[in-house]
C-alpha cells in the first residue's frame, strides 16, 4: 500500500488530514528537513501508532527517500522511545522524589550509536516519537540535544507536525476500519 492509497482511505470528515498528510511529507511542508529526515520522522511516528497499514505505507515511502541505515535508525529510535517514554513519563509524573535518584537500569545503547548528522536524524525521530507518546522529559531532552546540534526550531517544529499528522491519520483509519 502506498501513501496515496492510504490517503484515499481517509474519511471525508477528516479531509484536513488528507491535505496535511501530503503537506508534511514534502520539503515545502516540512521546512528545515530534507526528504530522508521527513521519511525517518514519519516512519518513527507510524510505528508509534501501532496501526500496521499505516506503518507499511510509510515504510514504503521511507524506502524511497531514506537509506537502509536511516530506516534502521528510525526503527531503533521508535523502539527505544517506546520504552523510555513510559519510564521517564512515570519518573516525571510520580510525586515521590526518590524515584529520580534511582538508576533506570535500562539498556539504551542505540541512543549513543549515532554521531554527527546521523545523531541529529536519530534525535529528530526520538523527539517526534516522544511527542506522540507524551513524554515531557524526553521531549525537553531531545529538543535540547537537537538545538545544541545546530537544528533549527523550525525543523524541530516540522518533525512534531509530521508526527502529529501521522498519529491522527493512524487513529482515524483504525477507527474507520473498526466501524466497518
Amino acid at each position: 500500500m502506498s501513501v496515496a492509497d492510504l490517503r484515499s482511505q481517509i474519511p471525508d470528515y477528516a479531509k484536513d488530514l488528507k491535505l496535511n498528510l501530503d503537506t508534511v511529507l514534502s520539503e515545502a511542508g516540512a521546512p528545515g528537513l530534507n526528504l530522508a529526515q521527513i521519511a525517518m520522522v514519519a516512519l518513527g511516528a507510524a510505528y508509534s501508532t501501532r496501526y500496521k497499514p499505516l506503518t507499511q505505507a510509510i515504510a514504503a515511502f521511507a524506502a524511497e527517500h531514506a537509506s537502509a541505515e536511516q530506516v534502521t535508525a528510525a526503527k531503533g529510535s521508535a523502539a527505544i522511545m517506546g520504552m523510555n517514554n513510559i519510564y521517564y513519563r512515570f519518573q516525571h509524573l510520580v510525586s515521590h522524589p526518590e524515584y529520580a535518584s534511582i538508576p533506570a537500569k535500562l539498556r539504551m545503547n542505540v541512543i549513543g550509536a549515532y554521531k554527527g548528522d546521523a545523531k541529529n536524524d536519530f534525535e529528530l525521530v526520538s523527539l517526534a516519537v516522544s511527542a506522540v507518546n507524551g513524554c515531557g522529559m524526553c521531549i525537553d531532552s531531545h529538543d535540547k540535544v537537537l538545538r545544541d546540534g545546530g537544528i533549527s526550531v523550525q525543523a524541530i517544529q516540522s518533525a512534531v507536525r509530521i508526527a502529529s499528522v501521522i498519529h491522527a491519520v493512524g487513529v482515524v483509519l483504525e477507527q474507520a476500519e473498526s466501524a466497518g
